[in-house]
């Protein structure tokens, strides 16, 4: 038996108790007479104790040469220690230990196996196993266990049943890059990793199974940042016979029962809103509404301003700073500096302060008076203390600046509490996107994605207006969720097909198992797929997911520690019959 008891379990209570542990050696304090080595595994640290008057030489030479992370194994009996750690849940109790194993040395660390490590971020990825001991990571992936438990929980509960779908499947040519899988057996012919089990749990709809999930990996070849990983994972959910109506109670259901059971923390409201509002008040369809500064339109009183710079823009817009009319001069050039950056992209930023003494000043004071100035107060809703900020220019990219200003804002001024959340449905997007270079629409999700009832006609005279049946939950301003009720029909299918330009053979070709299915009695059905990881670093207080995955990719899509993707060699390329040279 390697261990009777965890290097978490004991108290005062255990005390004459003889017990075994084993562990990794967090640290030792050797004070020649005395050793301290504090015993460290997954539920926690108890502290040993070595002495001259009660331990062997020989047990005590052995414990002097312990190292960092060395695993040993240890039995002895619960005493009370003589100064207390109230910090520390064994901090009551020590082990004096009568027998000591070593299982395993270990070399010195590149860094150290605690909460505040020395270890930069590339390190700890390439010792990704070490990094995983230290208590933030360790945590986040039992949170990770504990969401996902309670995923199954809920879901099952509610009479969904866990299906697994194919992982090996046929390249689309819809949403991002694909990853590929030559085939040995079948020359010169790929599989595809999924971006998501799409058309499979579309047709277990049709196979009658009537509510599935499943906690599934996906992939997506794709540009990576924090919240975005190569492969990822998915609650995915569909159900049959249902209205959007349906599915959004299940998942206000389970969100709220996530945010209960994980954070002990009770949301009633879920708010809707349409997604045309989204992009006129926040300017991206996944707004954070734990603060406010909604975007103001400013309205001229007259035909024009007289101002080139509001005059020739599609929109002026711009948001009320509560509190910040004292902001310095440095301050606000510091934010004038911030979204001339080439990752904003503005020309500038116009400031108008509303000050405590009734006072209304601003960076453009030489344009306009101190009627319109107040004119524009007004408009913005700004009372005294206040500042305005305001963008003008095309409206799209104007909507975006604004946006990222907001958030930036929220975050130096503290309006982003991790522990308050706020959910919001986003309604009624767009069913197709206008690909500006091409000049072609594409889906804005997917092309199974129905448009909202009576609109089909709208996509032969003005396709840019349908509304899709589709919706997003949003929660602190991230996507955790999407889904849409989808289309059910063959010949609705194959007429979103050629609007989003596949010639009648490429539709056969790429979905003919899915529309021929409709053909035998497919019952309306929609769903809608959780991202797990942004979901669990949402809930954790953070919104970057890589520390609540295992073993995450960095920025490049790498995995350092064991060095993925690698070449292969020329034996495995012609067995493949793959004659490209890869290594050129």
């Amino acid at each position: 038996m390697y261990r009777s008891h965890s290097c978490g379990e004991l108290r005062a209570s255990h005390v004459n108790t003889e017990v075994t542990l084993s562990g990794w050696v967090q640290k030792s304090r050797d004070k020649g007479f005395v050793i301290w080595v504090d015993l460290r595994d997954r539920y926690g640290i108890t502290q040993l104790i070595f002495d001259e008057e009660r331990t062997p030489k020989e047990m005590m030479e052995k414990a002097k040469s312990l190292g960092r992370e060395f695993v040993i194994q240890v039995t002895g009996t619960v005493i009370e220690r003589e100064s207390k750690n109230a910090k520390m849940t064994t901090g009551a109790i020590e082990v004096l230990v009568s027998k000591l194993e070593i299982l395993n040395a270990s070399v010195t660390p590149p860094f150290t196996i605690e909460d505040k490590t020395d270890g930069g971020e590339d390190i700890r990825m390439k010792y990704r196993y070490l990094d995983i001991r230290r208590n933030p990571v360790k945590d986040s992936l039992i949170f990770r266990h504990k969401v996902a438990m309670e995923v199954r929980k809920y879901l099952s509960d509610q009479e969904f049943i866990e299906v697994e779908t194919p992982y090996l499947i046929k390249s689309t040519p819809e949403g991002a890059r694909d990853f590929v899988v030559p085939s040995r057996m079948n020359e010169g012919q790929f599989y595809a990793l999924p971006q998501s089990p799409q058309t499979f749990k579309q047709l277990l709809m049709v196979g009658g199974m009537d509510k599935y999930f499943q906690i599934v990996k996906c992939f997506r070849d794709e540009d990576l940042r924090a919240d975005r990983q190569p492969e990822f994972t998915q609650i995915d959910c569909e159900m049959a016979f249902v209205e959007q109506e349906d599915i959004l109670n299940v998942f206000e259901g389970l969100t709220r029962h996530l945010l209960k059971e994980v954070n002990n923390v009770e949301v009633e409201k879920f708010p809707r809103m349409l997604y045309d509002d989204a992009m006129r008040l926040y300017g991206n369809d996944k707004p954070d509404i734990r603060f406010g500064m909604e975007f103001c339109p400013l309205i001229p009183k007259g035909e024009t301003f007289g101002f080139s710079i509001f005059d020739d823009a599609e929109l002026v817009v711009g948001i009320t700073v509560k509190g910040c009319a004292n902001y310095t001069r440095k301050q606000i050039d510091e934010l004038v500096n911030w979204v001339k950056r080439p990752q904003i992209g503005a020309s500038g930023l116009i400031w108008i302060k509303h000050e405590e003494n009734g006072n209304v000043k601003s960076s453009v004071n030489k344009f306009f008076d101190e009627d319109y100035l107040r004119f524009f107060a007004n408009e913005m809703k700004a009372e005294k203390g206040d500042l305005m900020l305001v963008l003008s220019g095309e409206t799209n990219k104007v909507r975006t600046q604004l946006s990222a200003l907001r958030m930036e804002l929220a975050e130096r001024l503290g309006l982003r509490d991790p522990k308050v959340f706020a959910p919001l449905w986003i309604i009624d997007f767009p069913l197709l996107e206008l690909d500006e270079e091409t000049g072609h629409y594409h889906a804005m999700h997917h092309p199974f994605t129905s448009p909202k009832p009576g609109q089909l006609a709208l996509l032969d005279t003005d396709p840019g207006a349908v509304k899709a049946n589709a919706y997003d939950l949003v929660l602190n301003g991230n996507e955790i969720g999407g889904g849409s009720i989808r289309i059910h029909d063959k010949k609705m299918q194959a007429t979103m097909l050629r609007h989003l330009g596949f010639s009648e053979e490429d539709a056969k070709a790429q979905f003919g198992f899915l529309m021929d299915a409709f053909e035998y009695g497919a019952p309306p059905h929609g769903g809608l797929a959780f991202g797990l990881d942004r979901l669990v670093a949402i809930l954790g207080g953070q919104e970057t997911i890589r520390d609540f995955i295992a073993f995450p990719k960095n920025n490049s899509g790498r995995d350092v520690m064991i060095d993925a993707p690698a070449f292969i060699d020329d034996a495995q390329l012609k067995e493949l019959s793959l004659k490209l040279d890869m290594k050129a």
